[in-house]
């Protein structure tokens, strides 16, 4: 019998010590594997953009047409005053899982960045570096700044996050569903995961595009500390 009871309460123990793990590793490591990961991805497009030479269109000459975001890869870098000065993130193209653990990533289908329709992105609530996991601090009139090495795109959210369903895909129409739009414009959507640990529904952003600028002029004022 105590052979019994010692055998089981060594296995309970190694259970407890196997969760104790597998806690701290949804916790920490892929959190710290993530942000070394956006970290990397931030850099790589920061010196891509150091490397590209200026280029002046001739005033005859007709515009390129853009070229599309490649799947799966950075084009873009977001920040959110709101959720701290320090707060950066890679924009990827593409919201499969291997995407998501590397940054926010951009709804296929969508809006491009800062053009008429619904830019959408989506992003972690918890695990991978946590990226949205102040989701619900955003209020109405906060900035969403993104750039993508040119330019300076600053949208304004236009009220506190809504919750939906997963199913509920018209979020990120080009004049999305319940945001109050009315008429087509340069929209911002972000998606995230609720409640905090599971994924049963989505808290869910827009915004309008306020302002531009080039990266020329420096950072945008809502970037200015």
């Amino acid at each position: 019998m105590r052979v019994i009871v010692r055998t089981v309460s060594e296995l309970f123990i190694t259970v407890g010590t196997l969760i104790v793990l597998f806690v701290a590793y949804v916790l920490f490591w892929t959190g710290v594997r993530a942000d070394r990961v956006m970290g990397d991805q931030i850099d790589s497009l920061q010196q891509q953009w150091a490397q590209e030479p200026a280029v002046t269109p001739r005033p005859s000459a007709s515009p390129a047409p853009p070229t599309p975001y490649s799947k799966g890869k950075p084009f873009a870098i977001m920040y959110i005053p709101r959720l701290g000065f320090t707060w950066n993130k890679p924009v990827l193209e593409g919201t499969g899982t291997g995407t998501l653990k590397k940054g926010l990533g951009h709804y296929p289908g969508t809006a491009r960045l800062g053009q008429t329709g619904n830019f959408s992105v989506a992003g972690h609530r918890r695990t991978y570096g946590d990226p949205f996991k102040d989701f619900p601090r955003l209020r109405r009139g906060d900035a969403v700044v993104l750039t993508d090495g040119t330019t300076w795109f600053t949208y304004r959210i236009d009220q506190a996050p809504y919750k939906t369903v997963p199913t509920d895909v018209e979020v990120i129409d080009p004049v999305p569903r319940k945001s109050g739009y009315t008429r087509p414009g340069r929209y911002l959507t972000l998606t995230t995961c609720e409640p905090e640990w599971g994924h049963s529904h989505r808290l869910i952003v827009w915004a309008h595009l306020d302002s531009t600028q080039p990266v020329e002029a420096g950072r945008p004022k809502a970037l200015r500390r």
